[in-house]
């Protein structure tokens, strides 16, 4: 993690602890010639734009006055969607019953990609039950191999 993202979350989270919402992620990256720095929140039910807006006033404040970062960019503050990611095991821990998706560092039983419902997480494993055509099959996934997890949406 890069030292503005970690500056970054600890600057954001009392604002965030303030009015009851959960820090998803933060990226601090350049698209072209542009700079942004995006956090992502969310709550129980979902984060509307009001609060999106007032996290950005609140913390674009704290920005301006510390001037942390030295170049320009863009701030943007805004809900994870759908499929948000999940990033630290306490996301697991709260997505259990819900569908996810997974890529792995390495094979496991020889796929690196799977998507599923998330059943079980208990001591850095997670146990995902994957439809194969018209079988189902369990699944488990060291939370170390996990390179990206994310929920999925389910049509």
């Amino acid at each position: 993690m890069s030292k503005v993202t970690e500056l970054v979350e600890e600057l954001v989270t009392p604002i965030l602890e303030d009015m009851k919402l959960d820090l998803v992620d933060t990226e601090y990256v350049k698209e072209g010639k542009n700079w942004f720095l995006r956090i992502f929140i969310d709550k129980e039910n979902g984060v509307d734009i009001e609060e999106c807006g007032i996290v950005s006033e609140r913390f674009s404040a704290i920005l301006d006055e510390l001037d942390p970062i030295p170049h320009n960019y863009f701030l943007e503050v805004s809900s994870p969607g759908a499929e948000r990611p999940l990033k630290k095991e306490s996301d697991f821990e709260s997505s259990i019953g819900k569908n996810i998706h997974i890529k792995t560092y390495e094979p496991i039983d020889g796929e690196k990609t799977f998507e599923g419902k998330l059943i079980h997480f208990n001591e850095g494993i997670i146990t995902l039950e994957v439809k194969i055509k018209t079988r189902v099959k369990t699944i488990e996934i060291p939370y170390e191999k996990v390179a990206k997890a994310r929920l999925a949406v389910v049509f």
